[in-house]
């Protein structure tokens, strides 16, 4: 490895505290998009499963914010998505269930797709 190369991989972990950066980017994207086709399957689960064995890879850098937006997305968006189909499953509550499923879904999207172009923009989810 040259000098050059040395100090453009020494400078890339400081920038973003992690080495393979690049890599924990895409598998940061591919969660996003796991979660946008919520509607073909368990493809959100097989995302949160991701993120927590990648977790301690992300620590650190400005993925670990998109995790654990993505994680809290993953949980909050299964708590109301479970208790909109009890609503609806019990007859009673289907004037709440669907509304309850239609704001569900634009917070789903809204977090979706804040968090991916945040990602794109080098940029996280939140200052802590």
């Amino acid at each position: 490895m040259t000098e050059n190369e040395t100090k453009a991989e020494h400078s890339q972990i400081l920038s973003t505290g992690i080495k393979n950066y690049e890599n924990l980017k895409d598998i940061t994207t591919l969660v996003y998009l796991l979660q946008a086709i919520a509607f073909v399957g368990f493809t959100p689960v097989i995302g949160v499963i991701i993120n927590y064995f990648k977790k301690s890879e992300v620590t650190g850098s400005i993925l670990e914010s998109h995790f654990r937006w993505q994680i809290r997305t993953f949980w909050w968006g299964l708590l109301w998505f479970s208790l909109a189909s009890f609503l609806i499953f019990i007859w009673i509550g289907i004037p709440i269930g669907y509304p309850m499923l239609a704001v569900l879904f634009v917070w789903w999207a809204y977090r979706l797709l804040r968090g991916w172009l945040r990602l794109n923009k080098g940029r996280p989810m939140y200052t802590s």
